[in-house]
This record gives structure tokens, C-alpha cells and sequence, in this order.
């Protein structure tokens, strides 16, 4: 496992993290699993964990909480997510402060994952979603500080709303905010527009999470592949994006070189840009948790195929289905 300066942090953060959601919002999920393939990672070299409360209502926090005491003798990075007080996935630029944000609802959200966490301090408390229109605002500035102080908190960070990288630019101008975390991958480049630059002058650091997009990345998604209803990509892969998801993805495969999986190029691309300080992809099964861990081995992918897979970047605004 390779590591990187994680911003003004100096954290030395594993190149790929462990991202948490799926180990409580998707369908097919095996618990005993799910904890052998924390281990592994954990024994593979990765140090970096993201959840939140939303991923099951603390169920997340939880089950990490039960692989920091199993190896309380290392120094793992915890980063959480405090869920906007209506519950509303992603934000939007009419939601108030009030209604997502205000001073009592950050400390609360704070206290339930220290409790969950099992834990004193949060290396990484970040807001689940944003708007940058609130940059200006002291509530939440107020309630950052409080924690901080109170040695809580050690670092903020913001999630940003799915495609809209740009919207906190103003919010990290503050000096507030320590991380982005945000959508990069293949088909989602438009961090590299404006966000990333900004995240270099200021020593932001950078999370990057969906590096699958969603599964359309591995290449396993078909026209006819149909989730549980309880199973948020029900929801996410509406025919509208499915269809297209799909055929983003096979316009991939031809570039695939020998040996490799479409999986181990989108990760491999990722890691070709120095802005980006750790991925988070979804792992439940060791198998993965070993495939993704092994690209993080120094060597990048070709010049020459990661500047054709820049060409394969595909723009894409909010819609009701992209949450």
C-alpha cells in the first residue's frame, strides 16, 4: 500500500481507503464477511475508513466501531457524516442553514457518532451534503469551532452534492474546512475543472468516493440488470441512467489492457492524479478488498490510455434519481 499527505492534515493516508456505505444500505451484504474483509484491509495496509450515520442509522459506525477495538493497537483515521437535519439527499440551493445545519444539530449528530464510534475524538467529522450559498453563516462555523475546541472534532470536512463539485468552493475559502469529499472517477472529471486547483492552494484535503460509478465502472452492470427494492441502486439505476450508464461503459472496453479488469483501470486512473489523496470504494467481499488494494502499487496506468480516458469524460447535472 502506497500513502499520501492528506492536506494541511499531514495525515499519511492509505491511497485507497474503505468506503463504508454499502455495508449498510446495500442489499446482499454478509456481516461475518463484511468484518473479514475490514480485517483484511486493515492487514493490507489500509488505514482509512468513511462512513456515516445515515448508512443504517449508526449501523456503520457501529460495525467500525467493533473493528477499532479489534485493532486498537493501530492508528486507523475515522471519518463520519453528520446527515442534514430534514433528511434530504442531496441538498438543495433553496434548503436553509436552518433546515440542514443549525449550531444544535451538528453537536448532536457529533455526540451520536462519538457514541456509535465508541470513540473520544473524530479524526474527520464532514457534513453529508452542502450548499455553498451558506459559506457565509456563523452558525455552523460556531458549532465547528465549539467541537474543535472541546477536542471532539480534530478536522471538517464537506461531501459534496453529487455532481457539483464546484458547490463549496466559498465554504473551503473559509479555512474552516480541512476535506472534499467528492465524485471522481472515468466519466466524472469535472472536479479537475475548478475544485481540485483550490483544494491544492488552500491544502484541502481529498476524498475521492464513487470510483465505480456505482457499479457502472466494474463492468458487471447489463441493460437487464434489475436490483432489490431495498437495495438503494433501485433506485438510482432508473432505466434512464442504466441504459446510458451501460454504454459509457462499453465504449471502455476496447481500451482495457491484457490482464487487467475495468475495475483496476477506473482505480488505476484515479491514482494517476496527485490532487487525490485516498479513494473510497465500496468493499464487502475480500476479494475485492485484495483486487482494489493492489493498485495501489506505485505503477500508473500508460500516459497515452489515461489521456484517451480523459476523452471519455461524461458531464452530467441533478436529476430526481441521482440523490
Amino acid at each position: 500500500m502506497k500513502y499520501r499527505t492528506f492536506g494541511r492534515t499531514q495525515w499519511q493516508v492509505s491511497e485507497i481507503g474503505y468506503g463504508m456505505w454499502g455495508l449498510a444500505g446495500w442489499s446482499g451484504s454478509d456481516m461475518k464477511e463484511v468484518m473479514q474483509s475490514l480485517g483484511r484491509a486493515i492487514d493490507l495496509g489500509c488505514n482509512f475508513f468513511d462512513t456515516a450515520w445515515a448508512y443504517g442509522n449508526g449501523k456503520s459506525e457501529n460495525i467500525l466501531a467493533d473493528i477499532l477495538k479489534q485493532y486498537a493497537g493501530k492508528r486507523l483515521y475515522v471519518a463520519t457524516k453528520i446527515p442534514a437535519k430534514n433528511f434530504t439527499w442531496p441538498s438543495r440551493p433553496s434548503f436553509t442553514l436552518e433546515e440542514c445545519f443549525p449550531a444544535s444539530h451538528i453537536i448532536e449528530y457529533t455526540e451520536k457518532s462519538l457514541k456509535n464510534l465508541g470513540v473520544d475524538c473524530i479524526d474527520l467529522q464532514q457534513f453529508h451534503v452542502w450548499e455553498d450559498g451558506w459559506a457565509g453563516h456563523d452558525d455552523w462555523k460556531n458549532a465547528v469551532e465549539k467541537l474543535k475546541r472541546e477536542g471532539k472534532v480534530k478536522h471538517f470536512g464537506v461531501s459534496v452534492n453529487r455532481w457539483e463539485p464546484d458547490n463549496v468552493l466559498n465554504t473551503l475559502r473559509t479555512g474552516l474546512i480541512d476535506s472534499v469529499q467528492v465524485i471522481y472517477n472515468i466519466f466524472d472529471q469535472a472536479p479537475e475543472d475548478n475544485l481540485f486547483p483550490l483544494c491544492r492552494e488552500l491544502g484541502v484535503g481529498v476524498i475521492a468516493r464513487v470510483p465505480f460509478d456505482e457499479g457502472t465502472l466494474t463492468g458487471m452492470l447489463t441493460k437487464e440488470t434489475v436490483f432489490p427494492a431495498d437495495d438503494w441502486r433501485s433506485t438510482y439505476f432508473v432505466p434512464e441512467n442504466l441504459n446510458a450508464s451501460v454504454d459509457h461503459a462499453e465504449a471502455l472496453r476496447p481500451l482495457i489492457p491484457a490482464g487487467m479488469t475495468m475495475a483496476e483501470m477506473a482505480l488505476r486512473f484515479i491514482l494517476g492524479n496527485d490532487d487525490v489523496h485516498t479513494i473510497i470504494p465500496g468493499m464487502r467481499k475480500i476479494r475485492n478488498v485484495e483486487a482494489n488494494i493492489a493498485t495501489s502499487d506505485g505503477r500508473g496506468l500508460p500516459e497515452t490510455l489515461r489521456q484517451t480516458l480523459k476523452g471519455h469524460r461524461w458531464d452530467r447535472t441533478p436529476t430526481s434519481w441521482s440523490q
